[in-house]
């Protein structure tokens, strides 16, 4: 055989391209470089959203057989339950209609009353109901995800709440769906009033533990276990008067000038389900989007989440 036709090309076993730390490091810094560019400039936001809505059908063909069987374990088991809510339910309208009567005359004085001294009409605040669906996928986050976006009303930064209290407040929207962060994500906050002591403060969320903590509140303040935590109104986000938890713990013996003041949450994060979406009071300023609220720790990554200043 001539030589000539032989073939001196290397095997494949010994054609090498670059290393595996080769790659390693290359892809890596891709990715971080794609992430600070993203985080600037925000060039993955529309593609979020093309991808929400393209697979909302999806979301929504997977999660049906859940809801079907949701739907008949409720219907088989319920009907007896739903007699006996009849049942108290119309005791207890007879129980209430005296107190409506009561609440009704009540609702006239107070309204002469504000016409005598000039006060200002309390604002309606708009309503919408969403249920929620399932909840958000970053494990390092406490969000969960409602059935209604902008198609239906909603707008970012508008606070939850459901019978129990107040739930978080829509920090992404999308066109059918948004996320809402829950009051015990790291980066939500929301100011507070004690009412039995007159206290303000500022209630930043606790995930690992799934609490809320008081922040900044001096250590010989009038804060006892059991105080009711209310929201104070004072963001222009969050309407004054709902619930937002109870005071567990308070710790006066740390090493600074404030104590340490953890709150249970009035509704428990996992077991909300219906939720009532509240329009801000105010809408939310364009800076408010890029810049962490004054007077509380850390730096938000998304400061709607953090929906008002310091009281």
């Amino acid at each position: 055989m001539p030589l000539g036709t032989l073939d001196r090309t290397p095997p494949p076993f010994f054609r090498q391209g670059p290393s595996a730390l080769t790659r390693v490091v290359f892809f890596a810094s891709l990715a971080v470089f794609m992430m600070a560019l993203d985080t600037r400039a925000g060039l993955t936001a529309p593609l979020r959203t093309a991808l929400a809505v393209a697979l909302h059908p999806v979301q929504q063909v997977v999660l049906a057989p859940v809801h079907a069987l949701a739907g008949l374990s409720d219907y088989l088991g319920g009907i007896g339950t739903a007699r006996e809510a009849t049942q108290a339910a119309q005791a207890r309208l007879a129980a209430q209609a005296a107190q409506a009567l009561q609440a009704a005359q009540l609702q006239r004085e107070n309204e002469q009353l504000r016409g005598l001294l000039g006060l200002r009409p309390r604002a309606n605040v708009v309503s919408h109901a969403a249920q929620v669906v399932y909840d958000a996928a970053d494990p390092y986050t406490r969000r969960v995800v409602i059935d209604r976006g902008s198609n239906h009303g909603l707008r970012e930064g508008s606070p939850v709440i459901d019978p129990a209290g107040v739930l978080g407040q829509v920090t992404r929207l999308y066109p059918l769906s948004a996320e809402v962060t829950l009051l015990t994500d790291r980066d939500s906050a929301v100011p507070v009033l004690l009412p039995r002591s007159a206290l303000r403060s500022i209630a930043t969320g606790e995930p690992r533990r799934g609490v809320l903590e008081l922040r900044f509140v001096a250590a010989n303040a009038d804060v006892q276990v059991g105080d009711r935590v209310e929201t104070s109104g004072l963001d222009g986000v969050y309407p004054g008067g709902y619930p937002v938890g109870v005071v567990s713990r308070v710790d006066r013996r740390t090493k600074s000038d404030f104590a340490q003041i953890e709150v249970t949450p009035a509704t428990p994060p996992d077991g909300a389900r219906q939720v009532l979406v509240l329009d801000p009071l105010a809408p939310l300023p364009a800076a408010a989007a890029s810049a962490p609220a004054p007077g509380a720790s850390g730096t938000a990554a998304r400061p709607t989440a953090r929906g008002g200043s310091a009281p």
